[in-house]
């Protein structure tokens, strides 16, 4: 049975930047960046925010403006696609449809110097390695899409590439779907300890499969961290928005002691975390599911009216108009849901609110 060998390589970014022609407004804009060999990294953020620029210039289908891109420490920013050791899995799977799946696993190997024998243990070891050992001989029209997906990684491990790059892998399947092969990936990547630079703009996606996640907006980082610390703590308005779906308020910070930060919120004192801000007008975020809903006038809260109640199964979804205006507010207790119209005390979890910058 062969084995397949990590090769994985750091991947660094140096003051990049990428424009396309003559343009005044930059795809990627003075970006620098480091990804751990082993780790799965995830580029985040909305169309056209320069995520899949980034990756197309780590695969070296782009060319860097300026800066320097390194690949295990080596510099790389004037290399063709032809000379990286790294393999893409692209979002249109993008196999040979005269080809059987077997022959679109052996494809690149052909061309890296094995000899057939081992070419051909080297594809049926990949085939096995995504569950697809029987299935060989089909032809991709005779795979359902995520057979198809599983066939275009495989078609990528079996090079053994220093960094394998994924560019909205699963946009094509279905959610249930998607949910099964992000698990795969993630396996495979952690059980061989692969680099893995994923770019996705579905949230969920990114938090589920990665080490760290650089949510990107206007060709810039805005945040770079571990799922945890962005869901958690975001930087900014724009990551609190666009992990998770977040509320944000207007507050104020009275005063600074140390490490904590006395805000007002309405009518409602709360002491949080400092984060580097200074006394003064400043901008909270909270989770829809890090708000509660009391009795109206309930001590520690502020006044809503429900506008909508929604059931979702696992849980019901309010809209609730504040002085703050609409917020939303998730509650898992389905068996005592509250009625539209109804006026309700709006209170923050222990661990709900965060402070921002603008």
């Amino acid at each position: 049975m062969v084995e397949f060998k990590s090769n994985a390589a750091s991947v660094e970014f140096r003051n990049v930047t990428k424009v396309y022609g003559r343009s005044a407004a930059p795809a990627v804009n003075n970006i620098s960046l480091f990804i751990e060999a082993g780790k799965l990294v995830t580029l985040l953020g909305p169309s056209g925010c320069g995520k899949t620029t980034n990756l197309r210039m780590i695969a070296g289908l782009e060319l860097a403006t300026s800066g320097q891109i390194l690949i295990g420490g080596n510099d790389v920013t004037r290399l063709p696609a032809t000379e990286r050791d790294v393999s893409m899995v692209f979002q249109s799977y993008a196999l040979f449809p005269h080809m059987t799946v077997r022959e679109n696993v052996q494809y690149g190997l052909k061309f890296s110097g094995f000899d057939k024998k081992d070419v051909t243990e080297k594809a049926q070891a990949g085939l096995e390695l995504v569950g697809l050992s029987s299935f060989g001989d089909r032809l991709p029209s005779q795979l359902s899409g995520g057979q198809q997906q599983r066939v275009a990684v495989a078609r990528a491990l079996v090079l053994e590439p220093q960094v394998l790059l994924f560019d909205e892998p699963l946009s094509n399947l279905d959610a249930k779907l998607r949910r099964h092969v992000r698990e795969e990936i993630r396996e495979i990547q952690q059980k061989l300890g692969l680099t893995v630079v994923y770019v996705t703009h579905d949230q969920e996606e990114a938090l589920a499969v990665s080490d760290r996640i650089i949510v990107m907006n206007n060709a810039e980082i805005a945040q770079d961290g571990t799922p945890r610390d962005l869901y958690e703590a975001p930087a900014n308005a724009f990551v609190a928005d666009f992990i998770g779906e977040a509320n944000i308020f207007d507050c104020h910070i009275e005063a600074i002691a140390g490490d904590v930060a006395v805000v007002r919120v309405g009518p409602v004192s709360l002491r949080l975390p400092a984060r580097g801000r200074a006394a003064g007008p400043a901008k909270l975020a909270a989770r829809a599911g890090r708000i509660e809903l009391a009795a109206e006038g309930a001590a520690g809260t502020f006044p809503g009216r429900l506008e909508k109640v929604t059931y979702v199964g696992s849980h019901l979804e309010y809209r609730v108009l504040t002085e703050f205006g609409e917020i939303f507010v998730v509650s898992n207790d389905v068996d005592s849901a509250l009625q539209a119209g109804q006026d309700v005390g709006v209170k923050f979890a222990e661990r709900g609110p965060v402070l921002i910058s603008g």
